[in-house]
């Protein structure tokens, strides 16, 4: 059921089922964080190793000390200045907290999301909600209720329609080590502005046999059409020639017979509006049944980095 009403979905959470949540990074599959019966339900549906950790959203910022200790002052400070929003914290856990959504590791990864209507729910419940992204385990994440619903179908009681995420791609995380702010994933938030806070931050993004937290894994974010990342899209297109190509750019079009269909992520070459609509101009070329996807490497610098990590994670290179 795609609804927005929120006493829908706390009923839903309350018998220890999954709901699927808007949030303004990316739409989550959420369930009672305190609730082992439910958080092995979410590593279920997704098909998600367990050795990949779970991010606990959080209803205000207050509520950190009710997920996580010795949390340092620079922690402190990022969140007074970024929640709610797509900023999340890797922290030394409570006691409570459960071993399945830290994947066995004292740490957990926290944050208060900033959506209307996820902040409604969790206002409601008395409890926190942990959310990995409403996909299976490996691909596109969905920034619409509608990608939801292509995925998992009646599978999910209840989809929360929040309309399309406004961010449209993850949250940035940030740990900790010896006190200092450490880059565990490119999100939403470039680093300059997480340095702007936190003073230079070290950069830890990859891991594929025990990440500290979501988004290390090097294979992500993937369409099921063959995608390939460049910097040279018209070299690559003559080579591909005789392909049913699709093109994913940056902000101009490419003039060729060969292309089937071109997503631009932005006419004006912003990269906020690039972000928002990275994974929406994904899912629409991975289902015109191409043979190839060719993806256009953006300049290195604010969120044309977040962009690019994204991208690398779901192509080949090239």
């Amino acid at each position: 059921m795609i609804t927005k009403d929120i006493s829908k979905a706390k009923e839903i959470l309350l018998k220890d089922e999954l709901i699927a949540m808007p949030t303004e990074t990316v739409y989550g599959l959420a369930g009672n964080a305190y609730s082992d019966i439910a958080i092995k339900k979410i590593f279920d549906l997704k098909n998600r190793p367990l050795y990949n950790p779970l991010i606990v959203h959080i209803k205000a910022a207050s509520s950190i000390f009710d997920i996580a200790s010795e949390i340092p002052e620079n922690a402190l400070m990022l969140a007074d200045k970024f929640w709610p929003g797509p900023l999340t914290l890797v922290l030394k856990k409570q006691n409570h907290i459960s071993d399945l959504i830290t994947a066995e590791k004292n740490t957990v990864a926290v944050r208060v999301p900033n959506h209307r209507l996820t902040l409604a729910l969790l206002d409601q419940l008395d409890f926190p909600l942990t959310a990995p992204s409403a996909n299976p385990f490996g691909s596109i994440s969905p920034t619409s209720a509608e990608h939801v619903f292509n995925y998992f179908g009646q599978k999910i009681d209840v989809i929360l329609d929040g309309g399309e995420c406004e961010k449209g791609l993850e949250s940035t995380i940030i740990g900790f080590e010896n006190n200092k702010p450490i880059l565990h994933r490119h999100g939403s938030i470039a680093m300059e502005d997480i340095e702007k806070i936190s003073g230079k931050l070290s950069i830890s993004t990859h891991s594929d046999t025990s990440p500290i937290s979501p988004g290390m894994l090097s294979r992500h974010y993937a369409p099921q059409t063959d995608t390939y990342l460049t910097n040279d899209v018209s070299k690559l297109t003559n080579l591909l020639k005789g392909k049913k190509i699709g093109l994913l750019l940056f902000k101009n079009k490419v003039q060729s017979d060969e292309i089937v269909s071109q997503e631009i992520l932005s006419k004006s070459g912003n990269y906020t509006e690039a972000a928002k609509n990275l994974y929406a101009a994904m899912h629409r070329l991975d289902q015109k049944k191409l043979d190839v996807i060719i993806a256009e490497r953006l300049p290195d610098e604010n969120l044309g980095k977040t962009i690019n990590d994204k991208l690398e994670r779901a192509t080949k290179k090239h």
